[in-house]
């Protein structure tokens, strides 16, 4: 593909038309991390920047954006799917992928024009590094500075394990720990992070124990009669507080569980939970910051994008490409229109960036009502650097979203009870409406709410072996029947025993239903 060098633009533009070169990029690069770090003031990693085909970044889909994965049969369906429907114009390819490393790698494709890569670079390698390096949640939970050196280790494990016990064998329990993997993290104590040495050393220490210990006391189920009498009474010594106690029950990370206590796992097998929980854990911040975190890359490739006009070094040519491609990720469809599918992060990110900024700058007398401590500061990237920091999407959400933003974006909140044969508009527009659909909203992007509370409450260790998961169920949403018979399926293959599945209700404690599996069930499968 012919290039155009950046000697060959314009006096005093970065670069003329829409083809690019390494030294245009180059040049393009050094502007605008002059103008995030000296201008804007951000806090990033080093970056690494790769350009890669449409097939690589469809590759790069298909192991869920990481530059080394193991092989699961799972990231070659997803790669076919997506390749099909690429080919087939049904769907484009993202304009970027950043991956939370040190130094923070960032996927651009060699098709983009110069323009969507300024773009791109200002928006993943200076706006998502900024908010990877300085989120509260990625700071404590994940480890840029080791994930890449951990995603190694785990590859070439698992392709030892393939090679000693069988491709079906690790097959099986990768299956099965990939569909409890949002349930295979831990929400609120905080776990310490992979370490290189430390996991090659564990790994050492797994090896020499199988190879020098054998016991076979949790293959063996008590068998005589005579035993019964002593098995009852072991039972009721072992009451279910001392179980609860001696298990660190409750447990709300399955994986963890199962890794730790399942009675006949191997330790191969106990080392695979191990690798796809930390990463599950790795991804588990991005999900209650997938707002915040568009929302300050959008600010800063929108900021940068400006500056760099404002300084003339793209022509307005460049900066009309620039906005009909901002313009396409920041658009919110109506509620009534066929594409709405609820509120766009990009969208509602940057508005709420926006709107944040000119609180700072130019406050209306509503706005120092709702936001005295912000409000006419003069501030506003400082102002939003500390929100980055300090926030998720939920309690970002109950902080800063203004009146005037939901006047903006027409929202208004709904209620629909099954128990009322009508809808009933529960908030309008005044003080405590606001208030109500900020609170809601926010409770739309509470991970807790989305996402099942699934733990493990109890175990018969003593006795048949039975596992006890409890389901707590919240304003009357219960599991889907067959994904939650598919889910009991894959804890009762890795705990090897009968596995009982309770629903609860929030407020009451009442069982609701029950669910079981038993060793049967994975023989008839």
């Amino acid at each position: 593909m012919e290039k155009t060098a950046a000697s060959d633009s314009a006096p005093g533009l970065l670069f003329s038309g829409a083809d690019w070169d390494f030294n245009t990029l180059k040049a393009t690069y050094d502007a605008i991390e002059d103008i995030a770090i000296n201008e804007l003031k951000l806090n990033v990693y080093p970056n690494q920047v790769e350009v890669i085909t449409s097939e690589q970044m469809l590759d790069a889909y298909s192991s869920i954006g990481m530059p080394l994965m193991y092989h699961h049969w799972s990231f070659g369906k997803r790669f076919v799917r997506d390749d099909v429907m690429y080919r087939k114009g049904y769907q484009g390819l993202a304009y970027e992928i950043v991956i939370n490393s040190n130094p923070c790698i960032s996927y651009v494709m060699e098709e983009n024009t110069i323009v969507m890569q300024a773009l791109v670079i200002a928006h993943a390698a200076f706006g998502h590094n900024h908010f990877f390096k300085n989120n509260y949640l990625f700071k404590q939970w994940t480890d840029a500075e080791g994930i890449l050196d951990y995603l190694q280790f785990a590859k070439r494990y698992i392709a030892k394990c393939e090679d000693r016990y069988g491709f079906d064998a690790v097959e099986r329990v990768l299956d099965a720990a990939h569909a409890l993997m949002e349930q295979g993290v831990n929400r609120y104590s905080h776990p310490e992070k992979p370490n290189l040495a430390e996991e090659l050393e564990r790994e050492r220490e797994r090896a020499k124990y199988e190879d020098e210990t054998y016991n076979d006391l949790w293959r063996t189920l008590p068998q005589a009669e005579k035993d019964d009498e002593d098995l009852d009474e072991m039972r009721r010594k072992m009451r279910m507080e001392e179980r609860r106690a001696q298990f660190g029950l409750p447990e709300e990370n399955l994986l963890y569980f199962l890794e730790k206590n399942a009675p006949s796992m191997q330790l191969w097998e106990r080392e695979i939970l191990r690798i796809v929980r930390n990463i599950g854990q790795y991804f588990y911040p991005q999900k209650q910051t997938k707002m915040m975190n568009e929302g300050c890359a959008c600010y800063v490739h929108y900021a940068i994008m400006n500056s760099l006009y404002d300084k003339g070094l793209i022509s307005e040519g460049a900066m009309m490409e620039f906005i009909d491609y901002h313009s396409r990720v920041v658009f919110q469809a109506e509620y009534d229109d066929p594409r709405y599918s609820g509120f766009n992060p990009y969208a509602l990110g940057f508005a709420m960036m926006q709107d944040i900024h000119r609180i700072c700058v130019d406050p209306t007398e509503e706005d120092r009502k709702w936001f005295p401590d912000i409000a006419g500061n003069n501030e506003p990237v400082e102002t939003l650097k500390e929100a980055w920091a300090h926030y998720r999407d939920e309690s970002f959400i109950l902080q800063f979203l203004s009146p005037k933003l939901m006047r903006d974006m027409r929202m208004f909140l709904i209620e629909d009870l099954s128990s009322s044969p009508h809808l009933e508009v529960a908030a309008i527009h005044d003080d405590n409406g606001y208030r109500k659909v900020r609170r809601a909203l926010a409770r739309m992007h509470d991970i807790s709410v989305r996402e099942p509370d699934m733990q493990v409450v109890d175990v018969d260790i003593r006795g048949n072996r039975q596992l006890y998961i409890q389901h707590t169920e919240h304003d009357g949403i219960r599991l889907e029947k067959s994904e939650a018979e598919m889910t009991l399926g894959y804890i009762g293959q890795l705990w090897g025993y009968g596995v009982t599945l309770q629903a609860v209700d929030h407020e009451t404690g009442e069982i609701l239903h029950e669910m079981d599996y038993t060793p049967e069930d994975l023989a008839n499968a």
